[in-house]
């Protein structure tokens, strides 16, 4: 391979694999699966290369990522079997005192859980808004959808979020009387 086109390729790629392992992530719910499709992402991401024009290689690595997912999940549409661990995946993890880790980890189980019920097109959405930082037009490029969609996506999605974690939260409420 041209030592050219391998500079190029790492700088536009390789800054970005931590998004695209987490997008990956969230939308298989395992992670050996995740790191598997991040790897044939990547696999295509070289192999199709010659067609990346300079633009922000973020999100076109993303593109990559989900297509390779949703291709995945049409073939494999196993159940997530190891449950996903935030404190692995989270270098600003840290507690003043073991009550207040005990929170924040119960705190995270459930927004978790909540957010793997969703509907993987209202996942996709938020973990592109809200855990990646990406604008509603990146978002949509990415997708291959509308901003609109994307807009109505993230609205909807939020609100089955806060659904889903109030009846979470009134459920250990009633344990907890």
């Amino acid at each position: 391979m041209n030592p050219v086109r391998t500079g190029r390729f790492e700088q536009a790629v390789l800054p970005h694999l931590d998004a695209a392992y987490n997008l990956a992530r969230w939308l298989t719910r395992n992670d050996r699966d995740a790191e598997d499709v991040v790897q044939e992402a990547c696999l295509r991401a070289l192999q199709f290369f010659d067609g990346f024009r300079g633009e922000e290689g973020r999100g076109w690595l993303l593109s990559i990522v989900r297509n390779t997912c949703y291709t995945w999940l049409r073939k494999n549409r196993a159940p997530a079997a190891e449950p996903f661990d935030e404190e692995l995946h989270s270098a600003a993890y840290k507690s003043e005192s073991p009550e207040a880790a005990a929170l924040q980890n119960a705190d995270r189980r459930m927004l978790r859980a909540a957010l793997e019920e969703l509907p993987v097109e209202f996942r996709e959405v938020l973990v592109l808004r809200e855990l990646e930082g990406l604008s509603y037009a990146e978002i949509a490029g990415i997708a291959g959808i509308p901003a609109g969609t994307v807009m109505s996506r993230l609205a909807r999605a939020r609100g089955r979020l806060g659904q889903l974690l109030a009846g979470r939260l009134n459920k250990e409420s009633q344990r907890g009387l």
